[in-house]
Parts: C-alpha cells; sequence; structure tokens
C-alpha cells in the first residue's frame, strides 16, 4: 500500500503537501466514550465528575496494566476530569498577583509603542500584559500561522497537525492564569492524575504512576512511587530516595548547583543504581528536553521534580481540546487587538536597524517594510536572535554567552490508522522507547480530534539528531517498527495489521534550547544592557524550564521589565523629537 502525504516543517517554514484522505471522513464528535466490553454497552458523555470517577481504568495492585488474554486488548475510557483545584495554590496566587500588576498599573500619559518580533507564546504573553498595562504593542509574526513552537496546520482533509505534542500541568501557574484571564479555561481536557509508562520488555504492558487525590503533596507522589512495583525494586526506590534527600533539604540553592553534573553524573555521585535511569530518567529527560541523560543537566530534572512533588496537582496533566492557534493564540490576539494593539502575520523580521550609540532605531522586515517603536522586543528562538544579531552587538557579554545555547532537533510525527487501537489511553504515554519520547492517541483525548473509528497517534520522535535529515518515509518507517513493539496485537511494521492511512512529519532542526550542563549562566535576562531592547523566550532567565509556562512567564518578565522602563524610554522619545524639531 502506498503512503499518501508527507509533510516537513522546519522553524520559521511550513509546506504543505498534496494529502489525500483513503479513508471514510467522520465529523468530529463533542463526546467521550468507554467500552464496557462485558455489558457491550456504549456510554458517550461530554464531561462528568461522577461518571469520571465511576469509569477509571482498572489497575493491579503493583500499577501494571496487563492486555487482556481473551476479547479486547484494554478497555478505553474517554474522559474529562474536573479542573484542579489550583486557584488557592502558593504559586498560581503569586503569577494571578503578578498579572494584576498590569491591570493595576498607573496609565501611562502617552502609550509606549513597542514592537515584537515573534508570536509564539513568549511573544503573545509579552504583548498580552503591555497592553493590559496601557501601552500599544505591534506583534510581528514570520509566518502565517501565530503559535511559534505550539504552531498547528490544517490539511486538505480538514485535519490538524501540530509542531508538538503539548501538555498543560498542573504546575504551570502562569499558563493556567492566563487561561484564566482569557475566559477559556474549560478548553483544558483534564486527565486522570496518573503517569504512564510503556514496558518495552513487556510488549503491550503499561506501568502507572497513580497520584490519590486523599493525600497532600508530596505524599500522593510518594505513595504512587511506593505502590509502583514494576519499574523500580524497594532497593531501588530506597537509594533513590536517599539520593534525593540533599535536593529536598537544601532547596532551590540546592537545585542550582547541580547545574553543572548531568543527569547519569549526578546519579552516579549519589550512588543511585543505573537502573533507576533507565527505567525512569531515560524518558523524563527525552520528554523534558528530547535528549538522553547522559546530556541533560540535572538541575532540569530537579526542577520538574520540585514542581511534581510540592504541589498536589503539580503533575497533573490536560490537553487543549483542539489546535493551539485557534484554541489558545487567537483568545490572545483578541484580547490585545481589543486594548489597541496589533498582531501582523507574514511579518518576517530581516535586520535590525541601529541608532549611532548602538540602540535600536528600527525593524526591517523581509517585505522592505520598517517598522518603528519606542522599545523592541525579540520573541524569536534563541538560534534566530543570533542570526539577527549586529555584528556590533556580537562581542557584547549579554550576547556573547547566547554561543552556548543551542535549540535541540525535534521530529513531530502524526499517523492516521484505518481503526480504533484498543490498548491505549486518554492520556500522555511514555513510550519508553530508543527513537520515541511520548505519544498519545489523540482521537481519544482531544475532543477537535475525536474520531471513534481511527485512531490517530501523535508521536514525539526524540533524540531526533541523526533523524533530522533524513526523509519523511524514511522517520515513518522507524517509527512503525517501535510503535509494533508497543502495540504487537495490533500493528506491524509491514502494516499487515493495522495500516496507515496518511501521516504528517513536522520537523523543527532547532526547537527548545538544550539544557545541557553549565548553561544556567548562558540564559540572559529579559531586559538587555542596550537601552530600548528586550528579549522574551523561554531560553531567557526564569525559574521554570524551556516549556510553555516558561515562555509564557518570560513575557510577562519582559513586559514588567518595560512598564518599570517607562519614565526612561518615554523621556528618550522626547529627546528625539526635539533632535529632529531641531535638525529641521
Amino acid at each position: 500500500m502506498s503512503l499518501v502525504g508527507s509533510v516537513s516543517a522546519a522553524a520559521y517554514l511550513s509546506v504543505k503537501g498534496d494529502l489525500r484522505n483513503l479513508g471514510n471522513s467522520y465529523p468530529t464528535q463533542q463526546c467521550c466514550f468507554s467500552i464496557d466490553h462485558k455489558n457491550k454497552n456504549l456510554l458517550s458523555f461530554r464531561g462528568s465528575e461522577a461518571m469520571g470517577h465511576q469509569l477509571k481504568c482498572l489497575s493491579s495492585h503493583d500499577g501494571r496494566i496487563k492486555p487482556q488474554k481473551n476479547g479486547p486488548t484494554s478497555k478505553i475510557v474517554c474522559i474529562d476530569y474536573p479542573r484542579p483545584e489550583l486557584d488557592n495554590t502558593v504559586n498560581f496566587l503569586e503569577a494571578a498577583y503578578f498579572s494584576s500588576t498590569f491591570r493595576t498599573a498607573s496609565r501611562p500619559t502617552k502609550p509606549l509603542q513597542i514592537v515584537i518580533a515573534g508570536a509564539g507564546l513568549a511573544g503573545l504573553s509579552t504583548a498580552k500584559y503591555l497592553a493590559d498595562a496601557g501601552h500599544k504593542p505591534i506583534l510581528l509574526e514570520a509566518r502565517d500561522v501565530l503559535g511559534g513552537k505550539v504552531a498547528a496546520w490544517k490539511d486538505d482533509d480538514g485535519d490538524w497537525y501540530e509542531t508538538g505534542l503539548h501538555i498543560f500541568f498542573g504546575a504551570y501557574p502562569n499558563v493556567q492564569n492566563l487561561f484564566g484571564e482569557l475566559g477559556i479555561n474549560d478548553r483544558l481536557q483534564w486527565k486522570e492524575h496518573s503517569m504512564i509508562f510503556a514496558m518495552p520488555s513487556k510488549p503491550g504492558e503499561f506501568s502507572r504512576f497513580d497520584f490519590p487525590d486523599v493525600l497532600p503533596a508530596p505524599l500522593n507522589g510518594i505513595w504512587a512511587i511506593l505502590k509502583n512495583n514494576e519499574m523500580l525494586t524497594w532497593p531501588e526506590k530506597v537509594r533513590f530516595a536517599i539520593g534525593l534527600l540533599p535536593a529536598m533539604l537544601g532547596g532551590q540553592a540546592y537545585v542550582e548547583a547541580q547545574d553543572g553534573l548531568s543527569v547519569k553524573e549526578w546519579m552516579k555521585k549519589q550512588g543511585i543504581p543505573e537502573r533507576v535511569t533507565d527505567e525512569v530518567f531515560i524518558a523524563m529527560s527525552k520528554a523534558l528536553n528530547f535528549i538522553n541523560p547522559d546530556e541533560l543537566s540535572m538541575q532540569c530534572i530537579l526542577i520538574a521534580l520540585n514542581r511534581f512533588l510540592q504541589e498536589k496537582h503539580g503533575s497533573k496533566m490536560a490537553f487543549l481540546d483542539g489546535n493551539p492557534p485557534e484554541r489558545l493564540c487567537m483568545p490572545v490576539v483578541d484580547h490585545i487587538q481589543s486594548l489597541g494593539g496589533e498582531v501582523r502575520l507574514n511579518s518576517r523580521l530581516q535586520k535590525i536597524n541601529l541608532n549611532d550609540d548602538g540602540t535600536v532605531k528600527s525593524f526591517t522586515l523581509s517585505n522592505g517594510n520598517v517598522v518603528e517603536g519606542d522599545a523592541y522586543v525579540i520573541a524569536a528562538p534563541v538560534d534566530i536572535l543570533k542570526l539577527l544579531l549586529p555584528e556590533e552587538w556580537k562581542e557584547i557579554p549579554y550576547f556573547k554567552k547566547l554561543d552556548k545555547l543551542v535549540g535541540v532537533p525535534v521530529i513531530n510525527v502524526h499517523i492516521w490508522f484505518d481503526r480504533k487501537l484498543k490498548n491505549t489511553y486518554d492520556h500522555l504515554l511514555f513510550s519508553r522507547s530508543p527513537l520515541l519520547s511520548v505519544y498519545a492517541d489523540m482521537s481519544v483525548t482531544c475532543k477537535e480530534y475525536y474520531d471513534p473509528n481511527r485512531s490517530m497517534l501523535e508521536l514525539v520522535f526524540a533524540p531526533a539528531e541523526e533523524w533530522i535529515g533524513c526523509s519523511d518515509s524514511e522517520i515513518i518507517e522507524a517509527t512503525m517498527k517501535e510503535l509494533a513493539k508497543l502495540f504487537p496485537d495490533e500493528i506491524a511494521a509491514d502494516q499487515s495489521k493495522a495500516k496507515i492511512l496518511k501521516y504528517h512529519v513536522v520537523k523543527t532542526p532547532r526547537s527548545v534550547y538544550k539544557t545541557v550542563p553549565n548553561c544556567e549562566p548562558c540564559r540572559p535576562l529579559q531586559r538587555s544592557p542596550l537601552e530600548g531592547f528586550y528579549l522574551a523566550g523561554d531560553y531567557t532567565k526564569q525559574k521554570y524550564l524551556a516549556s510553555m509556562e516558561g515562555a509564557v512567564l518570560s513575557g510577562k518578565l519582559c513586559a514588567q521589565a518595560i512598564v518599570q522602563d517607562y519614565d526612561l524610554l518615554s523621556s528618550k522619545e522626547q529627546k528625539s523629537r526635539q533632535t529632529e524639531v531641531t535638525v529641521a
């Protein structure tokens, strides 16, 4: 059978192929379902708290989920769980207060016009909070789609394919506040509080870490780990817990001090068995930064563990109910425009023009237009920023230290099958495969992508450095071989079982910055040493990881710096006008 359609999208470049749907089309269903194999009863519903608690997947006492020997492989349950109680947590309240400072700030006598390059979450966040403070952002996006690293496209069949598989954690207080401020909390589909890992040594089986609602943090996380006897032995758990004690007792200072060690080096130093890394942290490292534990800075892992273990709902996950550009980015754009800001697509920044003193004079776009403002922000990925830096800036220490920050290659794969896969869940799944990081059956997890008859797997192919130059067909072939191990009863590499209807491969040669040891000191503050020039992006200095939360927080910090510099920036504008009058 020939495969129809393969699409590759590099950073800031999207190419649509000629795609044809070989199967029947089905309307999107705004409901979820549970199949009761015993009673042959189909239950359809949008989301019910009561039913949600009744229809949880059953698991054995050791956290392992085994396929049924007779009949269907597993019981599929699709449920919208209630939004967790996040609003009274310390981090959520801190983020909410931060947001309120923009709305309650003194109204500027003359709003600043701020030119922002990049309409990913960092740029959107910067523009949103500047607009809240009474200023006029002009947001420029190089492509014809919003979102940056959360961008998505619709193919000729009306199906969406995305830059990445995006998960919204309870430990994302600034993101959660943003949803609330925009009035779109209902667009997050919360899943049961579990982490589910495939078992490579036992094809078709999964192991779960279930966090009980009745226990506070960190007891719920400790309980989840202790109850799972499939992945780690009791001696390994004890040695791992002892190894983590310094991090628990030392707090943030200890976490920051571990930036110089890789995950693998830290584990060895703490006397933690290698099997702990193999069983848990290879998957976690790839999920956090798309690289393996021998490369990833241990600080990255400890920051994640700190958030997940200290906050009761920190590790709870939600999927967006549809494509990110429309369901998340457009509400931000509508908000910005309602307050007088502008958002311009197809406006690629080509050159940063300088004044005689080295400050920014204007931005020149690829279409020849010149855009001027009172302040300027680059909210593009760090690799794009480095390409745009004027020669006069490159030896300034603030910019020079960016050399070590390099984006990591990532590949996102979408495969539409001719049938509904049964051995899957309404959740994010850690594949624990050499080539795959995490995946989800989006036809189950996402309302807009819901399909009762066919599965669409969205998979993160990582590490991708050795594969980024390969053809889409080579990547799909390798992916199918890995899926055959995860779904041995349903998928075969030669498609003798489930058949591919179509696929999309989205390549990002430079995604989030590669969080290797000793790169933390290279992350810049949002305010540059050049008056009127600022940066936003998850690579800039903020307390969260290279993530959606980090991007949104960086935008708030960038907006805060500009608001704080209002007097300086407005006086600069007045001096500029006076100079123009004198010259005239």
